[in-house]
């Protein structure tokens, strides 16, 4: 019998002049004597957290119904394409996040300090920071030597950490939900370009100067790395080059976006704010980063991310979803109908960028699947009532099938509003076979989502 595929190693690189181009799964990363559906199929799973800031308006986020015949909110109602990789979780709570004796108001930091941790953060507007090791930093440690960056924090807001937000705690709190130890909060890379570069540069060096001599921006890197490209393309089977040629116009599309987003900075925005590189718009900004994450899952260059759509306490203003006042300002609404349709606005409108990420993912190949099979992404926050500051019943979405362990299409409910959110995480965690004992406030695990 004649063997004609040839093996290529799963972590094959594509290099050229300062950049380094990963390749997603191919058949011929697989050895030659094995089944390839079989070993493509079991899939990778991969574990995100997507934080979305100042609560929800619950009334029209929470479906009707439980269990498999429960219905959509008119907020989740975007989502519904995907409702067979969808599971709404309705009363997990964050009590670690409430006020303690003397403490005073400082839930937009408790909140996002207490989401990933299960920890009660420090009230301080110093550097004496302290909260705990959250869950996306524990599953990182874990997996961190499987692939090329053990996890990446993204946010759509910049943050440096300094001064104090939040009526006597440190902006850190807000401005970050990622800690990689009890005293040390992790920045989150808001600027597109920067996240490009860190996937796919290969310089040792952080210098910009250093990186822009390396390698000219005007250039795309796959005008680097052609001639590899080409060698490979004749040792790959039919359905490899296809999967290629898709990835590889994925990496000019968000190369082209970005270098548009730079130039339209370069003209001078009517946002004196705005930062070089960054999209004009929502859109572009949140579809870029959306784009970035899938890439980043399809080769496998991470396993592990958590993305802040805003930080707490957050005015951006969203006109294209209708309404053209400050989000946080509206969440304290008051009973106002007025404001409570504006905020619901906002809040689905948020769902449709989400939407559009989940098809990207399912329209990505994975082994013989696809990325959103495998994926496990929580969506939330860790407020609810954004007017009333609540951290009981959050807003909890998860999404994808975490390679075959994760049942969708149901609304879960825990009604006693005692079960801690990091029970989730942990559930996660396990499902990522990362060794946890505890995290935070954690209970144990949610038995619901334990097997299919």
């Amino acid at each position: 019998m004649m063997i004609t595929r040839k093996h290529l190693p799963r972590r094959t690189f594509l290099r050229g002049a300062g950049a380094t181009l990963a390749l997603p799964l191919l058949e011929g990363m697989i050895p030659a004597f094995t089944p390839i559906v079989k070993t493509a199929a079991k899939g990778i799973p991969r574990l995100g957290y997507i934080y979305s800031p100042n609560g929800m308006m619950m009334q029209n986020w929470t479906p009707t119904g439980e269990g498999a015949t429960y219905e959509f909110s008119s907020t989740l109602s975007p989502l519904a394409p995907y409702r067979d990789r969808l599971t709404v979780l309705t009363g997990l709570n964050s009590e670690e996040a409430n006020a303690r004796p003397g403490e005073g108001v400082g839930d937009h930091s408790r909140g996002p300090g207490a989401f990933l941790t299960g920890v009660h953060i420090k009230k301080t507007e110093g550097k004496d920071l302290q909260a705990g090791v959250s869950a996306d930093q524990l599953a990182a440690r874990h997996l961190g030597g499987q692939t090329q960056l053990s996890s990446m924090q993204l946010a759509l807001q910049s943050g440096d950490f300094a001064g104090a937000c939040d009526f006597g705690y440190s902006c850190a709190y807000s401005d970050t939900v990622s800690w990689s130890d009890p005293y040390t909060p992790l920045p989150m890379e808001n600027n597109p370009r920067a996240v490009f570069r860190r996937m796919f540069g290969v310089s040792d060096s952080t210098d910009p100067r250093v990186r822009a001599a390396q390698f000219d921006e005007d250039r795309s890197i796959l005008d680097s790395v052609t001639q590899d490209v080409s060698a490979l393309q004749k040792t790959l089977g039919a359905r490899d080059r296809v999967k290629l040629t898709q990835y590889l116009e994925a990496v000019r599309d968000i190369e082209l976006r970005i270098k548009v987003a730079e130039a339209q900075s370069s003209r001078g925005l009517p946002d004196v704010h705005q930062p070089p590189g960054i999209p004009a718009t929502f859109e572009e900004h949140i579809g870029l980063m959306y784009d970035l994450l899938t890439l980043a899952f399809q080769i496998d260059l991470t396993r592990v991310f958590t993305f802040m759509i805003a930080r707490e306490l957050s005015l951006f203003v969203y006109p294209l979803s209708g309404v053209r006042e400050a989000h946080h300002s509206l969440t304290h609404y008051q009973n106002d109908p007025v404001k409570i349709a504006k905020v619901s606005m906002i809040n689905q409108y948020h769902m449709k960028m989400f939407a559009t990420f989940l098809e990207r993912l399912k329209n990505t190949p994975d082994g013989e699947s696809n990325l959103l099979d495998n994926v496990m992404i929580v969506y939330g926050c860790g407020i609810s009532d954004g007017d009333r500051h609540y951290h009981n019943n959050l807003p909890i979405l998860l999404t994808g099938g975490g390679a075959g362990q994760i049942k969708g299409g149901r609304h879960l409910l825990y009604p006693d509003d005692k079960t801690p959110v990091a029970n989730l995480h942990m559930t996660l965690l396990q499902k990522m076979s990362v060794p946890a004992e505890q995290l935070g406030d954690s209970t144990g695990t949610l038995q619901e989502l334990s097997g299919i």
